[in-house]
This record gives C-alpha cells, sequence and structure tokens, in this order.
C-alpha cells in the first residue's frame, strides 16, 4: 500500500495533467449538439456549392419559425375561454333587492323586478375585460361539463344596468322606477356571475397549441431538393433544413448515440492531445506547471462553451463572442506562439459546432493572426483600442468578401453582422479587468503588473531606498543594463527590469554588511570570521525570498532574487578563509541555487555580477572594462552557471556587448572643469 501511494506522490503531476485531459473533453463534448452532423453546409439567398441533392429519404417539410408564430397567435386569438358560474353572486344580490323593496314599501312591483334579473343572470353577467375578442362563444362549465354560450347573450356589469333601467321604466310604475334608478342601488350590487377559469382555459390553449401540425408538405426519397449551384431560395431552403433536422434527429434516437458521442471524443481528444504535445515539446517549463496548463485548457474551454451557448440560443449572434480574447490574454502571460496555436485549436474544435464552419474557421484564424501580430505592450491604453480596431476591421473585411464571392453583388448584405463585429471588439475591450482577474486567481503576472511594480514610488521600493540606499542605486543600475541586454537579444525587457529592481531586497535586513551601504570606513565583517561574514551575504537570497512572499511579489519576480547568484561562491571570503585555514569546505561559501533557467534570469545574473564588480576598477578605461566584462561573464559560464538558460553563446555574446557600451558610457572621462 506504501509503495502504491509513492507511485501516486511520484506522478501526480502525470495524474492531475490526466484528469484535466479527461475533464475537458467530456466538458467539451457535453455542449456539443445532440444529434447527428449533417454533412452539408448552405445558407438561404447563396449558391448550393455541393453536388445536386435527392432526398436520401421521405421526411416531412417542417413549418418555419414564423408559421409556427403566426399560427399560434391565430390560435391564442380564436381560443374561446372557459366560465364558472358563481352560484352565491345571484342570490345575493336577490337578497338585497328584495330588502330594498320591503325597505321602499314597493312588493307590489318585486315580480317584475326579480323576474328582470333571473332573465339577466340566465344570460349571464362577465367583466368586460374577459369577453373575448376573436371568437364569438365561451365555454361555461358545469361539474365536468361545458357548454357553448354566445357573447351576445353575455352582459357586463355597466351593460347589465343600462339593460335593466330599460326593461323597468317599461314594466314598472314610472315612481318605482325613476326611484331604482336614483337610488344607485343596482350600480352597487350588480356583480359578474360568471367567472374567467384562467387554469382550464390556459390548459386548452396549450393543447390546441401542440395540437398543430409542425409540418407543411412532404418530401418522397428520390425527389429532386436542389441542382448544383442554384440559389438556395426560401423553399429550397425550408426543404434543406427539414432534412438536416430529421437526419440528425434520426440518426441521434437509432441507438446510434453513442457512436455519435464516440466519434466526437475522439475528434476533441485529437486536438486536445496536440495542445500537450505541443506544450511538452516546445514550452516544457509551462508544461511542469500544473497551474499553467489548467490555465490555458480553462480559456480554450470557456471559449468552446461560451461560443456552443451562443449557437443553441442563436446562431445569428455567433460573432458576437470575443475569440480574440483567447490568443490576446495567452500572449500577454505567455508569448505569441502558445497563443497562436491554441487559438487555432479552439477554433477547430468549434468548427464541429457552428454553421458555415468554413467560413468561420477562416475569419477566426485572420482574426486570431491579426492579434498576435498587433497587440504590443497591453499596458499602453492606446494599443489595446488600435489592434481591437483592426480585429474589428479584418472581421469586416473577411465578411463581404465571402458575401461577394457568394452572392457576386453587394445587394442583401446584412449589415447587422458588421455591428454583432463592432459589439465582439467592444467586449474584447473588456480584457483588462479579465487581465487583473486572471493574475489573482492562478497566481501569473502581466506586463500591466509589471509596469505598476515598476514605479520605484512603490512602498516596497521606498523602503528599500531608505534601509539600503546603496542597494537600492545599484538595483537601478542593474535594471538598466539588464533592460538594454534584453532588448539586444530579443527577451522580456520589463520582465528583467522589474525583476532586477526587486533582486536584491534581502540586503535591507543587513544592509551595512553590504559595502554599497557601508557610509564610513567601519566594516562590521572585520568583527566576525569569514565563514559568518560568508553565511550573512548568502542569507539575504532567503531574506529577499521571505521579504518578497510578504509582500505578496509575483512567483516570476521571487525567480530572480533565488537566481540571481546562482551556486557561485563568495570568493572573497572564501579566499579570507583559506589564509588561516587550508582545510576549508566551500560549500559553507556557496550560494544554494538554484540556476538561472531563463534568458531573463541569466542576464540579471551577468548585468549584477558586472555592475557590482565595476565599482572596484580603478582606471576604468575602455580596454580594462572589456576584459572586466569578459573575465567576469566568463567565470560564471566556466562555472555552469549558464547551462539551465535557454540563452546561447551568440546571445551571451551580445549582451557582454551592451554591457561594455554601457559601463564606457558611465565611466567615460569627463572634461576637468575649473573650479
Amino acid at each position: 500500500m506504501k509503495n502504491r501511494f509513492d507511485l501516486v506522490y511520484r506522478h501526480q503531476s502525470t495524474l492531475f495533467k490526466g484528469l484535466l485531459y479527461a475533464a475537458s473533453i467530456a466538458i467539451i463534448v457535453f455542449f456539443f449538439p445532440k444529434g447527428g452532423q449533417f454533412k452539408y453546409e448552405f445558407q438561404q439567398g447563396k449558391p448550393w456549392q455541393h453536388q445536386t441533392l435527392y432526398a436520401p429519404i421521405d421526411f416531412d417539410v417542417l413549418k418555419t419559425q414564423e408559421e409556427r408564430a403566426q399560427e399560434m397567435q391565430l390560435i391564442s386569438a380564436q381560443q374561446p375561454p372557459y366560465f364558472t358560474q358563481d352560484p352565491v353572486v345571484y342570490p345575493s344580490i336577490k337578497a338585497k333587492v328584495w330588502a330594498w323593496l320591503q325597505t321602499q314599501d314597493k312588493l307590489e312591483d318585486s315580480t317584475e323586478v326579480v323576474s328582470a334579473l333571473d332573465e339577466l343572470y340566465r344570460g349571464g353577467v362577465v367583466k368586460a375585460a374577459d369577453i373575448p375578442q376573436g371568437t364569438g362563444y365561451i365555454w361555461l362549465l358545469e361539474g365536468q361539463v361545458a357548454s357553448k354560450k354566445e357573447i351576445d347573450e353575455l352582459r357586463t356589469p355597466q351593460s347589465a344596468l343600462n339593460w335593466l333601467k330599460e326593461r323597468w321604466s317599461q314594466t314598472l310604475s314610472p315612481a318605482t322606477s325613476d326611484e331604482l334608478a336614483r337610488s344607485g342601488l343596482m350600480l352597487d350590487v350588480i356583480q359578474p356571475n360568471y367567472l374567467l377559469d384562467q387554469d382550464i382555459t390556459q390548459k386548452a390553449l396549450d393543447q390546441a397549441i401542440e395540437s398543430l401540425s409542425t409540418t407543411n408538405g412532404f418530401v418522397q426519397k428520390g425527389t429532386l431538393v436542389i441542382a448544383k449551384g442554384e440559389v438556395v431560395d426560401a423553399e429550397s431552403y425550408r426543404m434543406l433544413d427539414s432534412l438536416s433536422q430529421h437526419f440528425s434527429s434520426v440518426i441521434w434516437n437509432q441507438n446510434n448515440a453513442i457512436f455519435i458521442v464516440f466519434g466526437y471524443v475522439l475528434l476533441v481528444a485529437m486536438v486536445l492531445l496536440m495542445m500537450f504535445l505541443f506544450l511538452k515539446k516546445y514550452r516544457p517549463k509551462v508544461y511542469r506547471n500544473n497551474t499553467q496548463v489548467t490555465f490555458i485548457f480553462f480559456n480554450m474551454i470557456a471559449m468552446v462553451v461560451a461560443t456552443s451557448l451562443v449557437v443553441q440560443y442563436n446562431a445569428d449572434y455567433l460573432f458576437v463572442v470575443p475569440l480574440s480574447i483567447l490568443p490576446l490574454i495567452l500572449k500577454t502571460f505567455f508569448d505569441a506562439r502558445l497563443g497562436l496555436f491554441s487559438h487555432v485549436l479552439t477554433v477547430l474544435v468549434l468548427g464541429f459546432v457552428v454553421p458555415n464552419s468554413f467560413e468561420y474557421i477562416f475569419l477566426q484564424i485572420m482574426a486570431g493572426v491579426v492579434t498576435i501580430l498587433s497587440v504590443t505592450a497591453l499596458y499602453k491604453r492606446a494599443n489595446l483600442f488600435i489592434s481591437v480596431g483592426q480585429i474589428t476591421l479584418v472581421y469586416a473585411i473577411g465578411y463581404l468578401s465571402f458575401h461577394l464571392i457568394q452572392e457576386g453583388t453587394w445587394a442583401e448584405i446584412q449589415w447587422i453582422t458588421l455591428g454583432y463585429f463592432a459589439l465582439n471588439g467592444m467586449i474584447t475591450l473588456f480584457v483588462q479587468p479579465l487581465i487583473y482577474a486572471y493574475e489573482k486567481v492562478f497566481g501569473l503576472v502581466s506586463e500591466v503588473s509589471l509596469l505598476e511594480l515598476s514605479d520605484t514610488n512603490t512602498a516596497l521600493l521606498k523602503e528599500l531606498s531608505i534601509k539600503a540606499p546603496g542597494t537600492f542605486h545599484h538595483s537601478l543600475q542593474v535594471a538598466n543594463l539588464a533592460e538594454a541586454a534584453a532588448n539586444e537579444i530579443g527577451a522580456n525587457a520589463m520582465l528583467v527590469r522589474v525583476g532586477a529592481l526587486y533582486h536584491d531586497l534581502g540586503k535591507m535586513n543587513n544592509p551595512t554588511y553590504f559595502t554599497e551601504n557601508q557610509k564610513s570606513s567601519v566594516n562590521p565583517h572585520d568583527e566576525i570570521s569569514a565563514r559568518e561574514s560568508a553565511q550573512i551575504i548568502i542569507e539575504h537570497v532567503r531574506d529577499g525570498i521571505e521579504i518578497a512572499k510578504k509582500n505578496k511579489l509575483p512567483d516570476r519576480l521571487i525567480d530572480f532574487i533565488r537566481t540571481h547568484h546562482g551556486t557561485s561562491q563568495v570568493y572573497y571570503f572564501y579566499k579570507k578563509a583559506l589564509e588561516r585555514d587550508a582545510q576549508v569546505d566551500i560549500n559553507h561559501f556557496t550560494y544554494p541555487g538554484p540556476l538561472p533557467f531563463s534568458k531573463e534570469t541569466a542576464i540579471l545574473m551577468m548585468a549584477d555580477a558586472v555592475e557590482a564588480a565595476s565599482k572596484s576598477l580603478k582606471n576604468p578605461t575602455y580596454e580594462e572594462i572589456d576584459s572586466f566584462v569578459e573575465r567576469i561573464i566568463q567565470t560564471q559560464v566556466e562555472g555552469d552557471q549558464m547551462i539551465n538558460a535557454n540563452i546561447t553563446f551568440k546571445e551571451i555574446i551580445a549582451v557582454k556587448k551592451v554591457l561594455k557600451a554601457k559601463l564606457t558610457n558611465i565611466y567615460h572621462l569627463r572634461v576637468a572643469y575649473p573650479i
């Protein structure tokens, strides 16, 4: 059992990637359309670009959504409502009228009064708002039996009152009729006795709608559907759409669903496997970082899910989904090649989901390429607006080009589609807050954050300048040297500059033990042994890491603190120790590492060593600077400090050239001005 746990622990990273791979496939396939894929693509108003199509099976021609909507609207208007009779209303009214007749001593007229009320309520009184407009009758429910009642027989409370006044004026004495009218009694007591039953009316309407036929014709097998080159008009589009839906539903329902899903799984698995292989071969550092791999797959899945949901809701809004955000984000956190590769794979997956997949894939790949080529220095606000404008323009030009190819005219261009492209661009502008959220969730760092951290007025750099002013000045000089060298060889100049600013944070704990911070001739190292001095010097790396973590600096910056001395030796104190004791363990005078593992960290190591040692130059001529830089960097190379960094000898030579030029400018001879 213990061996199993050890095996799982040793391979936990691989197991995690396997689970991520399986989960990604499952999520993507889950959001794929449930049905077989119709093998032809078509659009109304555009030519049929496939071979002449004859009906491969018998199928019904389905009604369009507009036709069904019109029929449902017509049924809703003509559906007679259902009413129930309230048995309490009329007896209550009759009792109130009888009481009034007794009070007014008009019982001799009671027969005519009650007779009119009987006739009125046999016909039925309903609310004016409940009388239907599209039909001439209603259904009156009496128990489980519904009887038809004409609308002409019904009265509203107002029309009932008018009818009673006219009736009584003819049958009652003028005095009694006038008293009834003036009393306002009938206006108070007349109430509807037929009440609308909303539930039963709605159920009847639903049943009527369900009974509607969904078809509007039948096509027999072998019937010509559309000829090659023929424009897909409304009638042929209806037939093609019906055939597509019938084909998909029949394939899915005939116990073939498992095979369709299996096919989807294989295709998606192939695409995602390409992503893993790319990372393993060309981005091994990213591949080893499960958080970064998860981040990449999360963004790819998010785009697939968002596009699938939009297609299921309304495919007209397909180009509103800002797919260019994917390469933009991945380029921001990683590099352009990874961003474009992941974008292309995502678009290939979406080709299974979207209509007119060739047009969609072409436009999206072009937009992705433009995103990669145009988006630079994202921390500059204008750059993002310019890039989004270029992306939107590519969409528009691509769409218009396809329309001209398919239609051969400017007519019938769907201008609303250009509006969708503009909306796509507006949504893409929200990438900035999205990048900030990703930084917090996944612990990544972007150029925007690097720009903020490069501000020397940040609390941490302010503290460094106060506690260790010499170290702060040294860090600024190293930042300038490293940035220039990074620009020369195409490394991330912003990253290496910020890393240089923070690489010596640990010296704040014991600033006076470092010569650049010593303000007098008193050197605290004179009071302790060479080994203790070496340990204090070495300790500034660990102290710097702790300070950086306490202040929540990104791991990419902490890497510069870890690696800027690699596994080199504190040679001065090692030689000093040898003077007292020939048997000295060099490990006590060696930095713990790790070695630099990128161009940026290697550049910082070279710039830091050269800048620090340059203070010891007594006669900084060009020749001396040249030999001095060559000697220091050659020592690092021969000490295997660069073996883990992806930097070439050619690039090291270029870095040396920049460092020499910069130091020459710093230490150039000045004219002796008179005092």
